[in-house]
């Protein structure tokens, strides 16, 4: 799959693994393995919804968006990449679709 990131902070924090380190701390080595992980699903449907990684929909102001665990608290939070973004009958969005995505936060967003 395809990753862009939304902003320069977050390019420059993903620049290398002295930066992840700086930015991430304790939870950079999962990080790592989430961005790996999306990076080699060839749709959002392959990236595992069922603990640890435990991709999800989210609600609310992150409405579009989707995440995956990273360690404890902290999520990996993207929306799909797509010009209109792909749907299910139900309204949701359809990960069997999604081939691309922005990431635009790494946050602890339960403690923001």
């Amino acid at each position: 799959m395809d990753l862009a990131l939304a902003s320069s902070k977050l390019k420059k924090q993903l620049a290398d693994q002295r930066q992840m380190e700086r930015a991430f701390g304790h939870v950079m080595p999962a990080l790592k393995r989430r961005l790996d992980l999306l990076r080699a699903a060839p749709t959002l449907a392959e990236a595992p919804h069922t603990p640890p990684t435990r991709r999800h929909e989210l609600t609310g102001d992150w409405r579009g968006h989707l995440a995956v665990d990273v360690s404890g608290n902290w999520r990996l939070v993207f929306r799909p990449d797509h010009d209109p973004v792909p749907r299910r009958a139900d309204g949701g969005i359809d990960p069997s679709a999604i081939t691309a995505v922005v990431i635009v936060a790494i946050l602890d967003y339960h403690g923001n």
